[in-house]
């Protein structure tokens, strides 16, 4: 069943300053398209410019994509290509090995390579999901973009309706759907093969697999590598003699790349730091603390609940499929701010899904007393989102939700897998929410503001090592990330490493009740609104009048319509 949103009606309009990225076009292609930068007789290249494209030395390969190797140097040496440019070496590397060369690359990369002799394009994600591939499943002619709004001229209106399920679930669109019914991601570590229209192979070059290993050693050892290895991946990531930004929440993950930066940097170290005002609990206290400990220069900005409204929409353009993590509007202004110091910005995202976070406990206490909760695995794991999973049986339409009951979850092979139970649930927060929530956000925003965004605790050798520590010790009862905290002991202030898990809150829930009440309504409620052919809107007006709200979860669920409606017209075509 397709379902279409779009009338004629009045929308939001979108930023008209979205940069333009690379597409490609496979198949046929219609002879009248303009900004053609290259073309074969099968494949098209359109490009901005010349940065975004290499040609391989013999001429065969032509590769196109947004590439940043933390490995450039040690690939040059090994196979003797004389090259500073990422682009150009991932050329001259598939020259040599093929899509081999895949396996060996550190870093983040989304990239498509055609091969003129054989006529066969190939399309690669790095392991993590740094950068992404959309491509359409369907026609005469395959689009591949590294953005989904890239890809708006060659779609049609039709919205997956499994995907909006999930979305309403989890915030964010897990696995390889988008919103669009006839647009698929890539996933990362994953390569696609397309020799002839219309089927495409898919095959994976890198897998995230349980290796737990050295069960023997204790916890001090395996913090001690920990260590060695984030020295190593802090050094690749500092930018030479040039000032270099952290994101500093006052929490354990972003203070402990803090202490890594400020050791490690030879030149300034800025920290970034934000707040809701004087109506709202704030962090500051442990942000300004770490910045003082670390001798960093420190910025904090205040945000308002006007910010948070009037900047939505903007946001919504940057990203891909949409995010309702409240977080997206503050992630973009202090980008912004951070633009005017530093062209490259760390992050602490990856402490949770790679050393076993608290969020994870509900789970663990799920798992072993599931006959007193009545919940299954799935309804158990997509309840612990504490989004709409439990609200999907009266806020859809009768005909969407018959279309979706019975869709598969993208989340039953690793909730039911083998592995050892807490290793299930950083696998799934690591394949899904860590590539199509945490890692595209950081890359969208970033490059939307200037900057280059990275995320050391998502390095692909961070994630492969949390899967070969013993899970007693990432999280243990009420001890959490136990490794990661010995690792930066002697770096990180006691106040920090002690401090209970408390997560940056944004205050959604005093937002509608007190400042965005009139505009929510007005957008929500609409009888035209874009997703009003999907949902009760009656379920919605009694969220906006807060009626038996007894968890004080209504403010996080209309956050989260509130980002899709915006994102569904600011993508309307």
């Amino acid at each position: 069943m397709l379902f279409n949103a779009f009338f004629n009606r009045k929308s939001i309009a979108a930023p008209t300053n979205v940069a333009k990225t690379w597409q490609i076009g496979y198949g046929y292609v219609d002879s009248s398209i303009d900004n053609i930068f290259w073309r074969d007789n099968k494949v098209i290249v359109i490009a901005p410019d010349s940065k975004a494209v290499a040609f391989s030395s013999n001429g065969r390969f032509v590769v196109v994509g947004d590439v940043w190797l933390s490995n450039r140097r040690e690939l040059s040496v090994a196979y003797g290509i004389d090259t500073n440019n990422d682009l150009q070496l991932i050329a001259q590397l598939w020259e040599k090995l093929g899509f081999e060369c895949l396996k060996l690359l550190v870093g983040m990369f989304g990239l498509v390579v055609w091969d003129k002799e054989e006529q066969i394009l190939y399309s690669g994600r790095d392991c993590t999901g740094s950068r992404t591939i959309y491509y359409t499943a369907t026609g005469s002619t395959r689009w591949l973009a590294p953005t989904l709004r890239t890809l708006a001229p060659y779609r049609s209106k039709d919205l997956d309706v499994v995907a909006l399920r999930d979305y309403l679930c989890c915030a964010f669109v897990p696995g390889h759907r988008t919103l669009w019914n006839d647009v698929r991601e890539l996933r990362p570590g994953t390569v696609l093969k397309l020799s002839q229209l219309p089927s495409g192979e898919t095959h994976s070059f890198w897998q995230l697999q349980e290796q737990i290993t050295n069960t023997d050693k204790p916890l001090s050892w395996h913090g001690e590598k920990l260590r060695q290895l984030l020295d190593q991946i802090i050094q690749e990531y500092l930018p030479q003699n040039q000032p270099v930004g952290v994101l500093l929440s006052g929490g354990l993950d972003s203070s402990s790349v803090t202490a890594l930066v400020s050791k490690l940097h030879n030149a300034p170290v800025h920290t970034f730091s934000i707040h809701f005002g004087a109506e709202c609990p704030n962090e500051l206290e442990f942000s300004s603390l770490v910045a003082q400990y670390c001798q960093t220069q420190h910025h904090i900005l205040e945000i308002t609940f006007k910010d948070m409204w009037e900047r939505l929409p903007e946001v919504m353009t940057y990203l891909d499929d949409p995010i309702g993590d409240p977080l997206t509007v503050p992630n973009l202004l202090i980008a912004q701010l951070a633009r005017e110091y530093v062209e490259t910005i760390l992050n602490g995202e990856g402490g949770d899904p790679c050393f076993g976070g608290p969020k994870n406990q509900p789970m663990l206490i799920n798992n072993l007393y599931g006959s007193v909760t009545n919940q299954n695995t799935l309804q158990a794991y997509l309840t612990s989102f504490q989004k709409c999973a439990p609200d999907l049986a009266l806020l859809l339409k009768p005909d969407v939700l018959k279309a979706v009951n019975n869709a598969p979850s993208v989340f039953i092979d690793d909730l039911y897998s083998k592995d050892n139970y807490l290793n299930r649930l950083m696998a799934i927060n690591i394949k899904y929410k860590g590539a199509d929530q945490i890692l595209t956000k950081v890359n969208n925003i970033t490059q939307a503001a200037g900057l280059l965004g990275l995320s050391p605790l998502f390095d692909q050798r961070v994630v492969d090592l949390s899967m070969q520590i013993p899970p007693e010790y990432k999280l243990s009862g009420v001890e959490e990330k136990a490794v990661l905290k010995l690792a930066v002991a002697d770096i990180v202030p006691e106040a920090i490493i002690n401090r209970p898990k408390s997560g940056m809150m944004v205050p959604v829930q005093l937002g509608f009740r007190k400042y965005w009440q009139q505009e929510a309504r007005s957008l929500l409620l609409n009888r035209n609104a874009m997703t009003a052919p999907y949902f009760n809107q009656s379920v919605i007006k009694d969220w906006l009048n807060y009626r038996g709200d007894t968890w004080r979860r209504y403010g996080v669920k209309l956050w989260l319509l509130t980002s899709l409606e915006m994102w569904l017209q600011v993508n309307r075509i």
